[in-house]
This record gives C-alpha cells, structure tokens and sequence, in this order.
C-alpha cells in the first residue's frame, strides 16, 4: 500500500490525449497481461485509494492480469488521461468524472450533480440498479470515446471548504473567489461567488497567495496534507456544492473487450470489493484527521449553517433548470436520478432511525 506523501508531492492535477488501441483476440488467463494505469493523484489518501483498488486486482488474478499504477502526470497530463485512455496511450486511468466535465456537463451528473436527498452510496445504486450505467455508456458512445468504465468508492458529502471568517450566513459568500470543480462552479457562481477551477495540489499556495479567497478540496485527510490549516482557521463541513462523488476506474475498450471473460469479470468485481473497503478505510481516517485538525492544529471546525444550503439547493434548481433546456441528454439522466432517489429515499427515510439522536445521547 501506498503510505501518504508530504503535501509537496501530493496531487496535481485535472481530466484528457493520445494514440490508437486495435482489438485483438481474446487473451485468456494463462498469457498473462499487463496494463497501465494512471492516477490522478501524486500521493495521499486517493493515491493509497488507487493502489488498493490496483492490489485487489492483481491478487485476485493470480499473475493472469497485472495493473501498474502509475502516479499523476507520469505520461499525460490529468486533464489528458480521458483521452489518453480512449487513444491507447494509456491503458487505464483513476480519476473522477469532474475532471473531464469540460466534454459533457452531463459528466458532473455521474458524482458531483445534484443532491436528490441521497448520498454517494445511493447513487452508486442508481448506477447499478437504477440505469445509470447504461446512460454513462449511451454518453460516451454520443461522445465517440472508446472507454469502459467502472465506479466505486463512495465518498461523504464534501466541506464547504476553507474560509478567513467563521461563514454564518450566505450574503458573505457573495463575491468571493472560491476553488472548486465541476457543476459545482455553476452552482457557486449562481450564489454570487467567483469561482477559480484550479488542480488539488495548487489550492493551498493560490490561497496563501490570495488568488483565491476560499477554497474546498475533499475531505479532512487531503485538506490536512495539502496545508490549508497552514492558510486558514475556519472549516466548514457539509455541504451541497457536491455531496456525493466517486472514482471513475476507466480502461480502453478494445484493450478491455480484448481480455477472456473472467479477467473483465476480475475489474468489475475488484471495483465493488474496493467499494466496501474504501468507505471503511477513508471514514477513519477523515475522522482521526479531523479531531487532529481541530484539537492540534488549532483549527475551527463548523457545521455549515442550514440556511446557507438551503441556498445551495436553490442554485442547484436553477442550474440544473437551464442546462436541462438546453441538453436533451443531461435532462434524462437528471429524470432517471429524480426516479430513484424518489423511490429508494422514500424509503431509508422512513426506516432509518436518527443516528443524530443515538450519537447525542452516550456522547452529548
């Protein structure tokens, strides 16, 4: 495994570039394969993420199939892997679909869309069970990318992020310049603030800088590698802005379609063990993290106010209200989430008991 990394070498990078895969026969176990795998990320937690998701599938094959994962910029750029992947240059890539956002907005519903009332593992269900796999597919058919791709790993709900003042009310939102990805900017922008797309590894400096005024990466681990403690004071944890995200494993298709059965079945199936175990692994550790964070490092750590996300959703309607009138596609998938999140939340709403309220009575 992959321990963490200093925050210096610690991800750079965003999603696209390349040179042509030709389909071959099948190739069965005992001929052995190997591919090659880019990540998105230089070190840290998402780096460790990669490689366990890389060491399942190696075990699992028994020396048939070999991945090796190579860190971010080793052959393209981050915002070049999609199109590495699709050209053959690379063979795989382990990124997120935000960072190819730029060739659909479509690409931001798979992971930083709207929040439905569900969570990361929700939308993985939908993905699975509720035809999001196949509106992924029909998306990158229209987008003529020769790429299949598997999802896992479901994140919780993103921080608002980092900013000089303890964030009470919206209005102070207004006018800042603010780092995110994806949707998301749409949305931020909707509510007034100026948004800067910028690689995880160039946030902390950009705010030390004052290039940018506040700032969200992902999560307490990350945040903490890459130093935004050493920039700011004032944390603010749940968030709209993206709620619910995933990793995208994304190989070539003819180099995909080209391997025997059982050893797509092994990509597949080690991106749903990897599911399990990374929302066990990366829990603690953003919890460990944070607590070191807030007790340690001198950090205040908020809640984001109700009001200040109940301004979120209504930037999310109206963001998602245009680009639906204006992308026949983006509005189906956006009709397929509503379904299920309508149906399956129906229910986890009224059968989960509140955890809130357990939590508070043995811990205050």
């Amino acid at each position: 495994m992959i321990k963490s990394l200093n925050r210096r070498r610690f991800l750079r990078g965003t999603a696209l570039v390349g040179a042509g895969a030709l389909a071959a026969p099948a190739v069965h176990a005992a001929e052995g394969v190997t591919l090659k795998m880019q990540a998105a990320w230089g070190g840290g937690i998402f780096l460790e993420n990669a490689q366990s998701y890389v060491n399942r599938v190696n075990e699992m094959s028994g020396g048939a199939l070999t991945i090796d994962l190579l860190p971010v910029n080793s052959v393209v750029k981050t915002s070049q892997m999609q199109d590495a992947v699709h050209r053959g240059v690379l063979d795989a890539a382990h990124y997120v679909p935000a960072y190819w956002y730029s060739k659909s907005k479509a690409a931001s519903l798979f992971g930083t869309g709207p929040c439905f009332g569900w969570s990361s593992q929700e939308v993985l269900g939908w993905v699975h069970y509720g035809g999001g796999q196949e509106l992924f597919d029909e998306l990158m058919a229209s987008l003529g990318l020769n790429v299949v791709s598997f999802f896992n790993s479901p994140m919780p709900a993103q921080p608002m992020g980092w900013f000089k003042e303890e964030i009470k009310d919206a209005s102070q939102m207004s006018g800042l310049k603010y780092r995110t990805v994806g949707l998301a900017a749409d949305v931020l922008l909707e509510m007034g603030m100026s948004v800067v797309q910028l690689p995880g590894g160039e946030i902390q400096p950009a705010m030390k800088s004052g290039l940018i005024d506040a700032a969200e990466f992902n999560n307490p681990t990350s945040d903490r590698d890459f130093g935004m403690q050493d920039v700011s004071k004032h944390y603010h944890l749940a968030s709209f802005h993206q709620s619910q995200e995933f990793f995208e494993c994304t190989f070539n298709k003819d180099k995909y379609n080209a391997l025997a059965p059982e050893l797509q079945a092994i990509l597949k199936y080690a991106s749903e063990a990897e599911n399990s175990n990374f929302y066990w692994h990366n829990t603690k550790r953003y919890a460990d993290d944070l607590v070191t964070l807030r007790d340690e490092q001198g950090v205040n750590v908020y809640r984001t106010p109700d009001s200040v996300m109940a301004e979120q959703l209504k930037a999310w309607d109206i963001v998602v209200d245009r680009i639906s009138g204006e992308d026949e596609f983006f509005a189906k998938v956006v009709d397929s989430q509503k379904a299920y999140a309508k149906n399956v939340m129906n229910y986890l709403n009224l059968n989960q008991p509140d955890y809130k309220l357990a939590y508070k009575h043995y811990f205050g």
